[in-house]
């Protein structure tokens, strides 16, 4: 009887162990379960963040890119209308000294002008 007893005792000892053990394994399958999820929604919400993040970073770098053609834009007008208007002024400058020059240059040429016909004396 006593042996009877003992693997009465036995038994029932085992078999406690194994539902107290079924029981650790559910609670730690949750455990992993509820890790997982938060995990899992951790992630997706990195993702979120970044995929906005990308879209503001594009939407800056076109605005800045926009804003930089513009600029670029219009000081190459500005410095295109510069360049007209010295050009205009350097050939107008230079139109009026061509102008002087030459009226400089008839009038030399009228006053030291010496005739065509040779002189008695250079024979």
């Amino acid at each position: 009887m006593k042996i009877m007893s003992l693997i009465i005792t036995l038994v029932a000892t085992t078999a406690l162990i194994a539902l107290g053990q079924e029981g650790t394994v559910e609670e730690v399958k949750h455990g992993a379960k509820k890790t997982g999820e938060t995990v899992k929604n951790g992630l997706e919400t990195a993702g979120k963040k970044t995929k906005e993040a990308a879209e503001t970073v594009g939407e800056k770098t076109k605005e800045t890119a926009q804003t930089v053609g513009r600029k670029t834009k219009e000081t190459a007008q500005t410095i295109g209308g510069k360049t007209r208007e010295n050009t205009s002024s350097t050939h107008r400058k230079s139109k009026k000294t061509s102008r002087k020059t030459k009226a400089e240059t008839s009038e030399q040429q009228s006053t030291n002008q010496t005739p065509n016909t040779p002189s008695p004396t250079d024979r």
